[in-house]
């Protein structure tokens, strides 16, 4: 894939309205208060949104929130999908589902962040959005509701692409800078990218340098840790950067599939039997191509999955039935951190252990801490990883952190990404 794409600097966009498809993708209180729990999301779309106001832009926000089901029909179908009573389902909850995925708190804390009036549309390509969009001026942002109020929007259906396009006008201009959606073909995030000239924002631009960078061409040596807990979930990328990367750390729950797969006993340790042949393939491949694997050698054991279960540390492959490993052990702790105290380049995705337990983070803790140690390039992607480091004090020690978990995977995959291949190259 290429990563040299034009941003919003390579245009000129004073004058012109900017359709930006931004991540609002924001956490909410679950009470249906409307209070937004965490505005990072919102915070890191600023940089691009004050650019573009400051340049004379009219800009056009859109974002999708949650899941919501675009149609009765569709939403009766996933409840009784979860198994509730026919009964039960009506067009009054479903209304009230839609009610708590609207823009309304979004804007509202734009506005703040912003120090100016943020215009708010009471729908996605309806005669409101197409008014408010054709009278809006130069340095005015104007923010559509949830994308997915529209059912063609994550079927990326054209028609709904081109009357988004559309609000920009015969001038427009498309800025994705979704990074966390752009994984995703959606009519807002690749489907727009066919009826106006389309670019990346700095956020996504953020993206591509730093992980596009430590894929393509990274300093050396590049180390790897992924962490998690399925070995099936990080296939593709753990086969990409056995091309790519001089050391693959292993960690967290799909540890325990790798040391099962070498004859190791696992007790009741997460374990993907299914998978065994593929991580003793993945041993070979790194032995083929000289990359050195680095598994655990020893792992911090529990009686029950549980903040306070009894605890004690044994050797990699020795864990007794009724005991599951929830941690890396001290001696794995100190090889992975050796590994990193001379890298070049770390990716880090996916957590030692059960770092949400205290008495499980240690491992977590102490490759965060090594990173923050490190001169080394530190790219963190993602998910729980990006999770941990902010939870445990070490974000601002980050060379950086994606935005977006499911897509820095894919990024790392070295899958193409249709919010970004749309987009015009350097």
């Amino acid at each position: 894939m290429n990563y040299n794409k034009k941003t919003v600097r390579d245009v000129d966009v004073s004058g012109r309205k900017v359709l930006l498809r931004c991540d609002f993708n924001v956490p909410m209180a679950k009470d249906g208060s409307g209070v937004i729990t965490d505005d990072k999301r919102i915070r890191a779309a600023l940089p691009t949104i004050q650019y573009l106001l400051d340049q004379g832009a009219a800009v056009i926000a859109c974002s999708h929130m949650g899941k919501p089901a675009a149609t009765f029909d569709s939403y009766r179908k996933k409840q009784l999908e979860k198994g509730r009573d026919e009964a039960s389902i009506t067009e009054e909850k479903w209304k009230k589902s839609l009610a708590e995925l609207r823009m309304e708190p979004v804007a509202a804390r734009l506005s703040e962040l912003l120090g100016r009036p943020v215009i708010l549309a009471d729908d996605v390509v309806g005669p409101d959005a197409a008014a408010k969009a054709a009278a809006l001026k130069g340095g005015e942002i104007l923010l559509l509701q949830n994308t997915r109020f529209e059912k063609g929007e994550t079927k990326n259906d054209p028609e709904l692409a081109k009357k988004m396009a559309a609000l920009a006008g015969s001038d427009g201009v498309y800025v994705s800078d979704a990074f966390g959606a752009v994984h995703r073909a959606h009519a807002s995030t690749a489907g727009v990218a066919a009826y106006l000239p389309a670019v990346s924002g700095f956020l996504i631009q953020k993206e591509l340098d730093f992980i596009g960078g430590a894929l393509a061409n990274p300093k050396r040596p590049l180390v790897a840790i992924l962490g998690g807990s399925k070995v099936s979930s990080k296939i593709g990328v753990i086969n990409n950067l056995l091309e790519i990367a001089d050391t693959i750390i292993i960690g967290g729950g799909m540890a325990y599939t790798f040391s099962a797969a070498q004859g190791g006993t696992v007790g009741d340790s997460l374990l993907e039997a299914d998978w065994k042949d593929y991580a003793n393939d993945m041993v070979k491949k790194a032995a083929d191509k000289g990359v050195k694997l680095l598994l655990p050698v020893d792992t911090v054991i529990a009686d029950k999955f549980a903040p306070d279960a009894d605890s004690k540390v044994v050797k990699a492959g020795r864990i007794p039935d009724g005991w599951q490993g929830l941690d890396i052990g001290p001696e794995t702790v100190a090889l992975y951190c050796a590994a990193v105290a001379g890298a070049g380049t770390v990716i880090w995705n996916g957590p030692m252990g059960v770092f949400e337990f205290e008495k499980f983070a240690a491992g977590t803790k102490a490759v965060a801490e090594a990173l923050s140690k490190t001169s080394a390039i530190t790219i963190i992607g993602g998910g729980d990883s990006a999770a941990a480091v902010q939870q445990l004090g070490y974000a601002d020690k980050m060379t950086h952190i994606s935005t977006g978990g499911g897509a820095s995977l894919e990024f790392m995959e070295g899958k193409e990404l249709p919010g970004v291949a749309c987009l015009l190259d350097q």
